[in-house]
């Protein structure tokens, strides 16, 4: 009789699914962290990566919101609310995050 010969599939490291629940955490805790109030008037909002500019702007507008300025990444930008409401249209939007604009303040803002 022959020999049964198998072909394992190839699996990554077992170090890798540490390293990507060390990551996730950190992104959790992170959103948690920068979480802008509810009372809040100004806030940074987030938008998918793919989107272009013009779709985070036409997004933002379309939530009834005022422009307060961009950041380095075209898909952030910080707006004024113009009531309580403000936050559950940018999700509606297609929003991911709403932070504090403090938070990227220092990290995010374009030169020159």
């Amino acid at each position: 009789m022959g020999q049964e010969s198998r072909i394992s599939a190839p699996r990554w490291p077992a170090w890798l699914n540490a390293a990507v629940l060390l990551l996730l955490s950190w992104i959790v805790i992170a959103a948690l962290t920068f979480k802008a109030r509810p009372d809040t008037e100004v806030v940074a909002v987030i938008f998918p990566p793919w989107w272009s500019a013009q779709q985070a702007f036409q997004a933002a507008a379309s939530a009834n919101t005022k422009f307060v300025r961009t950041t380095a990444l075209p898909t952030l930008l910080v707006v004024r609310l113009e009531d309580r409401a403000g936050l559950t249209r940018l999700h509606e939007a297609g929003a991911w995050f709403t932070i504090d604009p403090q938070t990227i303040a220092a990290c995010l803002t374009l030169k020159g």
